[in-house]
């Protein structure tokens, strides 16, 4: 009982080195089969009829399913993830200047007051102006309030 268990000697470097090699080309073959089931999902040439039948090709027989795709459809693979990566990209830069407020061609009451202070502390406009436009943008009457008119409403006549 007091003999030990050597691993090394029942397991030598090349057999570990075999089973790494092996176990990460399983991985690849598993992040390959799952690329190609999303292509075949993506792709909007395909009928659903045409899906299911790749689909059922590549479950089925597995390797040959995937080695067909690949040499059939491979070639354009690459072009959807390139466009799918940029469909999100582009909105992902829309919601940015969204959200950021870049493309609002509409000034905020707050850039008006700014710009309405700096007129006054540079002495373009009185304390009496100043409070009157204060009064306009904040009532929504001002500059910013003046686009929103009713549909209804014709300009210049008042009603």
């Amino acid at each position: 009982m007091s003999q030990g268990v050597y691993l090394a000697y029942d397991f030598p470097l090349l057999s570990t080195f075999w089973a790494m090699l092996w176990f990460f080309l399983w991985i690849l073959w598993f992040i390959l089969l799952f690329r190609i089931v999303v292509d075949i999902f993506r792709d909007d040439v395909l009928s659903g009829w045409a899906k299911a039948g790749w689909l059922v090709f590549v479950i089925i027989l597995p390797f040959l399913g995937v080695l067909v795709y690949v040499i059939a459809r491979g070639k354009n693979m690459g072009r959807r993830e390139i466009e799918q990566a940029r469909a999100q990209q582009d909105a992902f830069d829309s919601y940015v200047r969204e959200t950021a407020g870049t493309g609002s061609a509409r000034p905020s009451h707050a850039d008006e007051l700014t710009k309405l202070s700096r007129l006054k502390e540079s002495g373009s406009i009185t304390d009496e102006e100043f409070r009157r436009a204060k009064e306009l943008i904040l009532t929504d009457s001002g500059p910013a309030g003046a686009r929103k008119q009713p549909e209804s409403a014709t300009p210049g006549t008042g009603v």
